[in-house]
């Protein structure tokens, strides 16, 4: 039941960043509704560098986000299906995995909006149930 629900766990967080990194390169979903904000934020730079404009920055941190969501979701997922022993029996890629998910939940819930909020959550409690029935 743990491997289930571990895996169950990492691929929502693999389709959520899946889905962000798609939504970050192809449609409007991660676009400003006024098109004035995004040209301005392609003729502006962060203050740290002119090497770069807030837009660039923009596409840059969704997508390099995609990627550790998606990373987490292939690690975990791949850990639980095949690696399971492993995965359960250390304290370290436990407490690493629900960290990184409560963080998740904390940005949700602080910055983000509802859809990402809900799939964390329900990722956040079939791991922690994961983490229960291993104990058992």
């Amino acid at each position: 039941m743990a491997r289930i629900l571990l895996a169950a766990s990492a691929g929502i967080i693999l389709l959520l960043g899946s889905l962000h990194l798609i939504y970050t390169f192809y449609g409007p979903k991660l676009r400003p509704r006024e098109p004035e904000l995004q040209a301005r934020m392609d003729q502006v730079s962060p203050v740290i560098s002119r090497e770069t404009t807030m837009w660039r920055a923009w596409v840059g941190f969704n997508a390099s986000h995609s990627f550790g969501a998606i990373l987490f979701g292939l690690i975990y997922g791949y850990l639980a299906t095949v690696h399971a022993q492993l995965l359960f029996g250390s304290v370290f890629l436990l407490g690493t995995g629900l960290a990184l998910l409560a963080g998740y939940t904390f940005l949700a819930l602080k910055y983000w909006f509802s859809i990402p909020l809900r799939g964390i959550v329900i990722a956040l409690v079939l791991y922690a149930g994961a983490v229960l029935a291993s104990l058992a």
